[in-house]
């Protein structure tokens, strides 16, 4: 599922913007952390895929095993704490 943004790291963009939209109405820096994450890895996975970050053989991610859970872990647990946001 998240091979999508191997292949367009373009698309990562768009979590960075749900979350940056949704840090601005919880104000949470949590929120803006998961925002920020999104935005880094979409800007990593466009210099792996240039070939800037990686000496040609990159097919092997091994760093993926780290940023994927830790991606998904970020976002759940801002998810969890813009929900959990009180009103007022």
């Amino acid at each position: 599922m998240l091979a999508i943004f191997i292949e367009t790291p373009t698309l990562a963009a768009i979590p960075a913007l749900l979350f940056a939209l949704l840090a601005l109405i919880v104000r949470r820096r949590l929120v803006w952390i998961a925002a920020g994450a999104w935005l880094l890895y979409g800007v990593y996975e466009m210099l792996m895929e240039r070939r800037i970050l990686c000496s040609g053989e990159c097919n092997i991610r091994v760093d993926l095993l780290l940023l994927y859970p830790a991606l998904l872990a970020l976002s759940v647990a801002a998810v969890v704490v813009a929900a959990r946001r009180r009103p007022g």
